[in-house]
């Protein structure tokens, strides 16, 4: 009898102890579900910045309303594919191709791709069926990015809306192996790292890489670009009713040479007000999807301008809109109101 009352008293102050003990855990850590969820809505919201205003996947895979100026996303479309790129709208595009469906709808998207099929899509530019992605996709450029951030984007593309579209089949006037850039990928992207945020030009260089803003600001010959000229401009795109050249954006005089760091952010942030863009423009409008990188950080715009600030200077006035019978825009000549 007496043990059975020592190890009821035992097995009481046991309970007790546990109870007490829980009562009284004040412990700030947060459990292992909660720093998970947590570890991927940071994930999911640098995907969201990075696809939407860095990388700008989602205007080249959305349809886009060019009864606005800058095109931006038609609402509702986002990631559904179907974007029109073909040899009229850029003469050293050698064909017709059309962005693809990049939303987890399962029949007609990336619903049934796993990770690691979609990574090797965005870096390497070889789609789950083993098809070669024509390189419009800057696959190339994607191939250096982070592996981190490229997960992110996996993970915020996951939660798009899923959108049926099956995207009609390109057409290419050359076989896809001569567009592709294969001395330019790593097997590999398990060892890239991201730049360091602390040093503007460094950090600016990573950003433009990811943003490709040298295929359309350097300008092709025969079909290919002309690197002697990186990032001078003139590219002529034919859209709707429009046609615009690309800026030159180097620090020469004809191009943003003469513009400070205020004038380049202000190209940019005028737009996260819609009275800004919701607007026809006619003639004057531009492919630039300025509404989206107007979503960029200030000072991620302020490291784009310190590295662009750094590169050879081409010596390339442009004309902006070719054609038009009065057009004195000139990009070097263009002044920003503070």
């Amino acid at each position: 009898m007496k043990k059975l009352i020592a190890l009821a008293t035992v097995c009481g102050c046991i309970l007790a102890a546990a109870y007490f003990s829980a009562c009284n855990n004040n412990s700030t850590e947060p459990s292992k579900e909660t720093a998970a969820k947590d570890s991927l809505a940071k994930a999911v919201a640098n995907g969201d910045y990075l696809a939407n205003h860095v990388a700008a996947c989602i205007h080249c895979h959305s349809k886009r309303d060019f009864s606005k100026f800058s095109g931006p996303v038609v609402p509702g479309t986002e990631g559904g594919g179907g974007g029109l790129f073909d040899h009229s709208v850029l003469d050293a595009i050698p064909g017709t191709i059309y962005s693809a469906n990049i939303t987890p709808d399962n029949e007609t998207g990336i619903g049934s791709w796993t990770d690691d099929e979609i990574l090797r899509a965005i870096t390497q530019g070889i789609n789950k069926k083993g098809d070669t992605l024509f390189p419009i996709m800057p696959y190339a450029n994607y191939n250096r990015m982070a592996k981190e951030d490229l997960l992110n984007i996996i993970a915020y593309l996951r939660t798009l809306k899923p959108i049926s579209n099956k995207v009609t089949p390109r057409q290419l006037m050359i076989p896809i192996s001569m567009a592709y850039p294969a001395p330019a990928l790593q097997p590999s992207v398990d060892k890239n790292v991201r730049a360091d945020r602390s040093d503007p030009v460094k950090w600016g260089e990573y950003l433009i890489n990811i943003a490709d803003c040298a295929t359309c600001h350097t300008p092709f010959v025969k079909g290919q670009p002309d690197f002697a000229h990186l990032y001078g401009g003139g590219n002529v795109f034919n859209v709707a009713n429009f046609h615009v050249a690309s800026a030159n954006i180097t620090p020469d005089s004809s191009g943003i040479g003469n513009w400070d760091e205020d004038q380049f952010l202000n190209k940019f942030t005028l737009y996260r007000d819609e009275k800004n863009y919701n607007l026809n423009p006619g003639m004057k409008n531009t492919v630039m999807p300025l509404v989206d990188y107007s979503g960029m950080k200030d000072s991620d715009l302020k490291a784009l301008y310190a590295y662009l600030k750094t590169v050879k200077p081409v010596n390339n006035y442009v004309v902006k809109y070719p054609g038009l019978k009065v057009n004195t825009v000139k990009m070097g000549e263009i002044k920003v109101k503070k």
